[in-house]
């Protein structure tokens, strides 16, 4: 009897402890059915968007003993790099740009001439008053790396060159204020009533080749400046990007306005080989014709090439 008092208790206490362990047990199976909790960082908005294209196209031909004619030798390379840097935080916004191109062309017969040149940089701070309006300033600088001909023959039949530019001469600077139009991702227009433009040539005998008055490094302009960005997927592998400036000119005929126009269509064929098409187009009226027989005229450059793609865009 004895013995089986001694079991009943055994039993009785195992029993106990097994429903003081079911709250314990049922907790652990509830922490383990949890998702566990991300990082902040995982799902953090990123503030800052950075990337960039560099694209180079290089070509070369050669003739022998060919009677058709044509050079005996040509060689051009063109080289484009964009960089950019966009920040959005709230309502602030920082837009940052950076175009970088140069190319040259040699033939046997006019030797190494400049095929583009171009520096680029833009920067703009807005700060919204709506779903798709800015307040916004905005800083831009043009100017080029290298000097710049104009050639023609002279009286004997010789070919001849002069400079009409060099490195940083003209240099354009615009600082403006204004509104940023922003409806969508890929189309923005800026409007500005109140630009201040400086128009720098340190090179005394090429200032009056864009009008800065003799014992001065720069002209300031005050005046009104539009700019308008867009870009556009055409389909397939087709990418089109133009932006158009404009500059009206308070201090003298306002009515003349200046045109600064970019247009690139690209199309990626493989991994790292593209198709590109150049199209700029500049007009001031206060920069002197080449030909001194003519008045001011939109200067055209234009360039098409199938070269090497790198895109470093984080996604």
């Amino acid at each position: 009897m004895r013995k089986v008092l001694t079991i009943i208790t055994v039993l009785v206490i195992f029993s106990g402890s097994l429903k003081a362990q079911d709250p314990t047990v049922q907790d652990l199976k509830n922490q383990a059915a949890k998702s566990i909790p991300k990082d902040p960082k995982d799902t953090a908005v990123k503030k800052w968007k950075t990337g960039g294209l560099f694209n180079l196209n290089v070509n070369q031909g050669s003739l022998s003993n060919w009677s058709a004619g044509g050079d005996k030798f040509s060689f051009s390379v063109n080289a484009y790099l964009n960089v950019f840097a966009f920040y959005k935080k709230n309502k602030h916004s920082w837009d940052n740009n950076l175009d970088l191109a140069y190319g040259i062309v040699n033939t046997t017969s006019l030797g190494s001439r400049k095929a583009s040149d171009r520096i680029d940089l833009l920067s703009k701070y807005g700060y919204a008053i709506s779903k798709k309006w800015n307040v916004a300033t905005l800083f831009n600088l043009r100017s080029q790396f290298t000097n710049g001909f104009t050639y023609s023959k002279t009286t004997a039949g010789k070919d001849t060159s002069s400079v009409i530019s060099k490195t940083f001469a003209p240099a354009y600077v615009l600082l403006s204020l204004g509104l940023d139009y922003k409806p969508k991702d890929n189309f923005s227009l800026f409007i500005s009533p109140l630009t201040e433009r400086w128009v720098i040539v340190s090179d005394k005998f090429i200032k009056p080749l864009y009008g800065v008055p003799a014992g001065k490094n720069a002209k300031n302009e005050l005046g009104a400046f539009i700019s308008a960005n867009y870009t556009a997927k055409l389909g397939g592998n087709f990418v089109y990007k133009t932006k158009l400036d404009m500059f009206s000119n308070y201090k003298q005929k306002p009515q003349n306005i200046d045109f600064f126009w970019t247009n690139a269509l690209t199309a990626k064929l493989t991994r790292y080989i593209n198709f590109s098409l150049n199209v700029d187009m500049i007009y001031d009226d206060d920069t002197k014709n080449v030909n001194p027989v003519k008045g001011p005229a939109p200067q055209w450059l234009q360039l098409m090439g199938i070269g090497f793609a790198y895109n470093f865009t984080k996604k």
